[in-house]
């Protein structure tokens, strides 16, 4: 997997550059089919991926204040259900995301508080970038979500999530997300 960002400007949120306003997310409105693309093993040099189909349904919160999305394998990991949770501030006009699931609740286990967010935005283009910092395996590492409203090769969206151990200066993408529209659904 190849990264279109330059890698030293990704080092921490400050980095990223400030969204345009709380639509940004706007092209996600709806009903997904997901073809998900995973590393094996992250963090490890693994060039192992497996695909799996998923299937998701993006939804506005009230007040414009964000949107949530659920994230249902339809073969992976049985009974694995995963939420986003993205909030607009429109003082600092960035995103922050949560993740969320049914495994660990999105908690962190020492706090009972959400894990840390990624946060960041689309600078009025259609590549939006998102930093922040939490632990794999026990390990602190450097979280990037790039979203593409639009991927070159399907015109439908596109996540990626990579990780950094080495402070930003090298990103290993471990998950790819390609969203079509499920059979039937409008935006």
């Amino acid at each position: 997997m190849t990264d279109d960002v330059s890698e030293q400007a990704m080092n921490t949120p400050q980095a990223i550059p400030c969204t345009g306003d709380a639509g940004d997310f706007d092209f996600l409105m709806g009903s997904w089919r997901i073809r998900n693309t995973r590393l094996s093993k992250r963090m490890a040099g693994c060039t192992d991926w497996e695909t799996f189909d998923a299937r998701g349904t993006v939804q506005p919160l009230p007040g414009g204040i964000g949107n949530c999305d659920d994230f249902i394998p339809t073969t992976w990991s049985a009974g694995y259900i995963g939420m986003a949770l993205r909030l607009f501030n429109p003082q600092t006009r960035r995103w922050s995301i949560y993740w969320l699931d049914n495994v660990t609740g999105g908690l962190d286990s020492a706090t009972d508080l959400l894990r840390p967010p990624v946060v960041g935005g689309f600078s009025g283009t259609d590549q939006g970038v998102f930093i922040g910092t939490d632990t794999f395996e026990g390990q602190p590492v450097h979280v990037r979500f790039q979203w593409r409203k639009k991927n070159l090769a399907t015109g439908s969206p596109r996540w990626e999530q990579a990780f950094s151990n080495d402070g930003g200066l090298t990103w290993e993408t471990n998950w790819v997300m390609e969203f079509s529209r499920a059979t039937g659904a409008t935006r």
